[in-house]
């Protein structure tokens, strides 16, 4: 009989992404009431925020409606373009302002920060070449540490910034990079391990090479087949989704049983959270989906 290793540092959770949800008001999406409820059917105890305005904004009304569910938040999620310079910064930090102030509320400890898209995930538009300037580099690596210095300061939270497909930040070359230009006491790393492997990175390797760096985890794989397509004819991540380049569990790639033994063995206590873009998907798929992964989870010892 397999012992199923104790990963008694990982704290596994869902978010409104699991449930197609993308924006904080869309006709194509699950009401947040039927997110929560399932989520906590699912087997999840820990939530994100999701894109700021689809569950409620009033922190009294929200920890009734999660504390009701047994639910507790481990982290809010914003949008930056740090990397147009210190022109943005107000209207960055009145975003996050808004999106901090909530997440402290809830007694998260994390904001997990996104780099604005080069490609527009809806249209394929090009908003911008794919590749900064060193100049740039330079405005997005210290905006990201000013960021995180202010967090910390005010709201008291750990920014973790998240590389993403058709963002700044998304190879092996480019995380590597933004690591290496920044500081470990402002700015670490959310790695998704699906946007990783869809950009060409080894995320096993990424924790075992920067693993002080690993402040909190998305769990997600790809599937291979339709990536290798998506990649050949510069799909767009929008339209890749939408293809079911985001698969479940345990069916694509990376494996997720090794991500999760690197990460326990780094020694610190790390949020997994289990994000598998289906936007938009029929309202009745996400629940039967999330139960297999969680019960999956289970299975490799988290």
């Amino acid at each position: 009989m397999t012992t199923v290793p104790s990963l008694d540092r990982i704290r596994v959770g869902s978010a409104p992404d699991s449930w197609g949800v993308w924006f904080p008001d869309d006709p194509q999406q699950v009401p947040w009431e039927r997110f929560l409820d399932e989520v906590a059917e699912a087997g999840y105890s820990w939530i994100e925020l999701g894109p700021y305005g689809y569950l409620p904004t009033d922190p009294a009304r929200l920890t009734d409606e999660v504390n009701k569910r047994s639910l507790k938040v481990s982290a809010g999620t914003i949008f930056t373009s740090l990397h147009r310079g210190p022109s943005v910064w107000e209207s960055t930090w009145e975003h996050v302002s808004q999106v901090a102030a909530l997440t402290q509320a809830m007694g998260a400890k994390h904001l997990v920060v996104i780099p604005s898209f080069w490609r527009d995930d809806k249209t394929a538009e090009i908003l911008e070449p794919s590749e900064l300037t060193a100049e740039q580099w330079a405005h997005l690596t210290k905006g990201m540490e000013r960021l995180g210095h202010e967090v910390k300061e005010t709201y008291g939270l750990d920014i973790v910034v998240h590389p993403h497909a058709d963002t700044h930040i998304d190879t092996e070359e480019h995380v590597e990079r933004f690591l290496d230009s920044t500081d470990s006491d402002l700015v670490n790393l959310c790695l998704d391990t699906g946007h990783y492997a869809y950009c060409g990175g080894d995320s096993v390797k990424l924790i075992e090479t920067y693993g002080e760096r690993i402040g909190y985890l998305h769990l997600k794989q790809v599937d291979p087949e339709i990536l290798a397509d998506v990649v050949s004819n510069g799909v767009p991540f929008g339209p890749a989704v939408q293809r079911g380049v985001m698969c479940e569990p345990p069916a694509g790639v990376p494996a997720l049983e090794p991500v999760l033994a690197a990460a326990q063995g780094l020694g610190v206590d790390l949020f997994a959270i289990v994000e598998q873009d289906m936007y938009p998907c029929e309202p009745d798929k996400p629940l039967p989906i999330a139960v297999r992964t969680r019960k999956f989870l289970r299975s490799c010892g988290a």
